[in-house]
């Protein structure tokens, strides 16, 4: 069976090498979309209503295709949210502010068809626990691995987990900011298998 082509609407090199993963062949392009938070808008619809902006935002430029996307929203447990830190000073106040807490990563999904309209979201949650964090530890992390584009400061792919006491969630791939269980399902609830096009 043929299935139209898949578009991963970010410029994200970290959600690149995680599709990379399925083995499916796909396209990527850089949705340009307003991540502002609305009022009283919670972690989990934040994050599901970036991820489906960023997909629709591609729709009418890539008629034919399925078309991915994700977004992640970091908070505190007092719901306070975090972003992408953007420098050190500020990357050092979200860490200091996360150091002995959990933080909730909530990574909304969706796969959306783009000549239908049709959509499937979702949002995984993903906890992470941080150890009681010494400032050095801190400041030497943030100039080893400058993850000032990452939201919550650290970059699960290096040096983020010496930061961790404990992790907690189906899907570690989601803390980097593609679930990619969930994507299995969406696909397969289409009828499309990764596994048996590999």
């Amino acid at each position: 069976m043929n299935f139209p082509p898949l578009l991963l609407a970010s410029s994200s090199p970290y959600r690149r090498e995680l599709m990379k993963r399925l083995g499916l062949r796909f396209e990527t392009a850089s949705p340009d979309i307003d991540e502002t938070p609305e009022p009283g808008e919670t972690a989990d619809q934040l994050a599901t209503r970036l991820s489906e902006a960023k997909a629709r935002a591609l729709a009418a430029t890539y008629p034919g295709y399925w078309i991915i996307g994700s977004d992640q929203v970091a908070c505190l447990p007092n719901g306070t949210l975090l972003h992408k830190p953007g420098n050190h000073e500020a990357a050092i106040r979200q860490l200091s502010q996360s150091s002995g807490h959990e933080v909730l990563f909530m990574t909304g999904l969706t796969l959306l068809d783009a000549d239908s309209g049709h959509l499937q979201n979702h949002c995984e949650p993903f906890t992470v626990h941080f150890r009681d964090l010494a400032f050095a530890e801190i400041d030497a992390y943030l100039r080893r691995e400058q993850p000032y584009d990452c939201a919550g400061s650290f970059r699960m792919e290096g040096l983020g987990v010496t930061l961790f006491s404990r992790m907690e969630g189906r899907d570690p791939n989601s803390l980097i900011g593609l679930p990619l269980i969930a994507l299995n399902d969406m696909l397969r609830h289409w009828g499309r298998n990764p596994l048996l096009e590999i």
